[in-house]
Parts: C-alpha cells; structure tokens; sequence
C-alpha cells in the first residue's frame, strides 16, 4: 500500500536522490523509497553496535578510607589542597 505525502527536501538532497535515480534508471519515487529504507536499516543496526555497556568490576575497600564522608573521599582522591 502506498501512501500520498508531502516531503521538503534539501536541494542537496533533491539532486543526490535524482542523480541516484538516474543512474539506477528507476523513477524517483522507487529511488527516494529505497534510500529511506537502506538509511532505517543502517540507523538501527548501527545504534545496536554502539550500544554502550558498563562492565562492573568489584573494586574492593580501601583500608582507612571513610566510604561516609565524601570530604575524605575527596581529598583523598585529588589532594590535601582540593579546595
């Protein structure tokens, strides 16, 4: 089923979709539909590869260390001058 519908294009995108449809030697209904396509493929395989994924690893405690104050995690971390 196809659907009628009104799209703005960029000129730059109107030409590379005409150049496309000329040299595939299809209308550019067909050529326009087929790049969509080919570009929502690609988008979602794409963001299933660069899905980011935190691998936790237990770190441990720090002996002497008091994981309930964050002022000594601090100067711990940057310094006795981290102010």
């Amino acid at each position: 089923m196809s659907v009628r519908t009104t799209v703005t294009l960029d000129e730059d995108v109107l030409e590379r979709v005409k150049a496309e449809s000329k040299s595939r030697g299809t209308s550019f209904r067909e050529t326009l539909n087929e790049l969509v396509r080919i570009g929502l493929v690609t988008r979602g395989k794409l963001a299933a590869q660069n899905e980011f994924r935190v691998k936790p690893t237990h770190m441990g405690l720090r002996p002497g260390l008091n994981y309930d104050c964050a002022e000594s995690l601090i100067e711990f971390a940057e310094g006795p001058d981290h102010k």
